[in-house]
């Protein structure tokens, strides 16, 4: 199977008034195309960094980040990227903001097709009547979804999902979930999703990383096997529970509050 990212020994500090701050350590990542990753880890330990490498918005002090073969050396159009914060502009349409990226990156699309682009996604995550919208007339829900439309409007190979939903009620959250299933299946993506919900993981997900404390590693690798669309009950099934407490049990030793003995007990 074909790596389309690939994360080689990455290493990163920032720099600080009081020396380097390591945050990211020989990481090694691979995410296969088609495949949908999610990454979770204590906080601060270099998930949104990870982020900002795959997509070439920084770059390594050390190792390298691969995407199709072609080391990543600069921001790369075929990435998109939704935020916990969709920073919508109030001035435009949700219909303009969502054909926002197009002003931007290159496309073959015509105006009336990026148009027409542009009314499917936003008819594909439940926004149909509301294109000519502002963000202020949307609730927190229904913005997400018009960025995840922006995100995915120039068709990207890949799609960074930098804890989109965190800010969310649980119930949003949960809707979303299962609105992200449908799109990848009728807008097919490589994804690299960062949380700190472990349910929101293994529901999305096909593999999950978890990163330890700072400065981050690949602590372990989390298969999610799947057979068919997800439903919110695959969460309480008793595979998803031995999932999900594998996870809390790496998510202590990542916090230092446990160690590979304590689990192992």
């Amino acid at each position: 199977m074909t790596n389309l990212i690939d994360i080689k020994g990455v290493r990163h500090a920032y720099q600080t008034e009081d020396g380097p701050l390591p945050v990211l350590d020989g990481l090694e990542i691979s995410v296969h195309e088609g495949g949908f990753v999610a990454v979770v880890g204590p906080s601060g330990c270099g998930k949104s960094t990870l982020t900002r490498l795959i997509a070439g918005l920084m770059k390594p002090d050390h190792g390298e980040v691969w995407l199709h073969g072609e080391r990543v050396r600069g921001p790369r159009s075929t990435v998109g990227m939704a935020f916990q914060n969709p920073v919508l502009l109030e001035w435009r349409t949700i219909l303009k903001n969502v054909l926002l990226p197009l002003e931007i990156v290159p496309t073959k699309l015509t105006k009336k097709q990026a148009e027409e682009r542009a009314r499917f996604l936003l008819s594909l995550v439940g926004l149909e009547g509301f294109e000519d919208k502002r963000p202020s007339e949307l609730s927190g829900g229904m913005r997400q979804r018009a960025s995840l439309c922006r995100a995915l409007i120039h068709q990207p190979e890949v799609l960074i999902l930098d804890e989109p939903f965190g800010a969310l009620d649980a119930f949003t959250r949960e809707d979303l979930w299962q609105t992200m299933h449908r799109v990848k299946e009728r807008e097919p993506f490589t994804g690299v999703l960062i949380t700190h919900d472990l349910r929101e993981s293994i529901f999305l997900a096909d593999q999950v990383v978890v990163l330890s404390g700072r400065p981050a590693r690949t602590q372990y690798v989390l298969d999610v096997p799947s057979s068919g669309p997800r439903t919110l009950d695959d969460l309480y099934t008793p595979a998803a529970v031995e999932q999900l407490a594998i996870l809390r049990e790496q998510i202590q030793i990542a916090q230092g509050r446990a160690t590979p003995e304590d689990t192992a007990a």
